[in-house]
């Protein structure tokens, strides 16, 4: 009895010997000694199925980082950029596993981390990855190590393959980041799409970790419309974000829920989708103040600038707690609808010459490389500040010099002069997701 259950292991493996060998001559080429190294993928190219909707984040196996989205970066000879959140204090090697037919290529990475961090550990990276030869890649990941095995939801598509420098389907996309805390000022937030509606905008890009019940509604309407994109940004699923920009005063992993990363991924997201994209925040008006809309006020630019693709607008502070005095836009039907009345706040404060005063970006994203909240950290072409009598943001918000009385600021009633059509559009939109009923 024993002696035939030998035999029968010994045949047993030396089916299994014979069949490894027949496997081994009819690929060894794809584990050939050449510069890149390959993996075969168990499954057939042709029956693997298509992705599903993309992911925001992704983690990198067995490390502390994490992968957003992969951009095929025209201006660097077609090379890769993968936007990454990497952990200052792990850092590693890592390599790039471009998805090629049937196979895996690999070359190493290269990091480039954003000079703004501000004290916290995770830091908006970007990891660039060389070209493989013959390989004409759709899909990519990052690795630890180059023989990893892999899952399709590892991988990340790869954006931006046609580089497209003249027609694009926008003018101005605005890049909004980030929603966070159950924010849910309807009121303001419904007020503003309008007013840039009538300057020119014609696409809202928002990263949403959340927001509140009726906001949310409003959120649908406005992507229904077809006007707002809404990237899902679940980083407190993987970090504990910060509400604040500094480490030492706020705590936490990364600065304000990531802001950084969206908005450097948002410039790549509109690099060939939009001709400018503007990078402010969700409570402020980037506004013409000479010209009648956005189009107007950039073709002015650009003809007394034509090397700039940087515009640098300055901030200006209307205190949501000095109210105009007539009463002219305290509607009784807008008391209902949570959040501030930007066109009750004429009030802006005086600018202080010993204190920075923020600045937003409005930018061609084709001249961005690397961007900070309120400047860009790397770029082609040149920079120009833009004065604030031709520009500046309306920010409706709390004070930052809450000591000066009413009439130590200067009265600024831009936002009136949209007055006859903004009434009506607001009220529809309010009405249309379901805030007044």
């Amino acid at each position: 009895m024993e002696k035939k259950t030998s035999l029968k292991w010994a045949l047993c493996i030396t089916i299994i010997f014979v069949f490894m060998t027949v496997v081994w001559m009819n690929h060894k080429q794809y584990f050939s000694s050449s510069p890149y190294v390959r993996e075969e993928i168990i499954k057939d190219y042709h029956e693997i199925p298509k992705y599903s909707k993309q992911k925001s984040i992704t983690p990198i196996k067995n490390s502390k980082h994490l992968m957003v989205s992969a951009f095929k970066d025209h201006r660097i000879n077609g090379r890769t950029r993968i936007i990454s959140i990497l952990n200052r204090d792990q850092l590693q090697p890592l390599f790039c596993i471009f998805q090629c037919g049937k196979n895996n290529d690999v070359t190493p990475a290269e990091i480039d981390m954003h000079s703004d961090h501000f004290g916290f550990r995770y830091v908006t990276t970007d990891v660039l990855c060389k070209n493989v030869p013959n390989c004409n890649a759709t899909h990519v990941t990052l690795s630890l190590k180059p023989d990893m095995l892999y899952n399709l939801t590892d991988f990340l598509p790869i954006q931006n393959q046609i580089q497209e420098e003249e027609a694009f389907p926008y003018e101005f996309t605005i890049c909004i980041s980030n929603l966070f805390g159950s924010y849910n000022n309807v009121l303001q937030f419904v007020q503003t799409m309008e007013v840039y509606k009538l300057l020119g905008i014609q696409r809202v890009v928002i990263y949403n970790t959340s927001c509140g019940p009726d906001l949310e509604k409003v959120l649908h309407y406005y992507s229904e419309e077809g006007i707002l994109e809404i990237v899902e940004w679940p980083i407190d699923q993987f970090l504990i974000p910060s509400r604040g920009w500094n480490f030492k005063e706020h705590g936490g992993d990364m600065h304000y829920y990531g802001q950084l990363t969206t908005l450097n991924e948002c410039i790549y997201r509109n690099m060939y989708r939009s001709k400018y994209v503007l990078l402010n925040d969700i409570d402020e008006i980037i506004m013409p103040y000479q010209h009648a809309n956005l189009h107007l006020l950039l073709e002015d630019l650009q003809h007394k600038h034509p090397d700039v693709g940087i515009f640098i607008i300055e901030n200006h502070i209307f205190p949501k707690t000095q109210f105009d005095n007539s009463g002219r836009f305290n509607r009784t039907e807008w008391k209902k609808v949570p959040g501030i009345n930007i066109l009750e706040h004429v009030y802006r404060e005086p600018d202080r010459k010993n204190v920075f005063n923020p600045t937003k970006i409005l930018a061609n994203p084709r001249q961005v490389v690397q961007t900070s909240v309120h400047s860009v950290l790397k770029n082609y072409g040149q920079t120009f500040r833009v004065p604030p009598d031709v520009c500046r943001i309306v920010h409706v918000r709390v004070p930052l010099q809450g000591s000066l009385a009413k009439e130590q600021l200067f009265v600024d009633k831009k936002l009136w002069e949209f007055e006859k059509p903004l009434l009506p559009n607001v009220d529809n939109v309010l009405n249309k997701s379901g805030i007044l009923n």
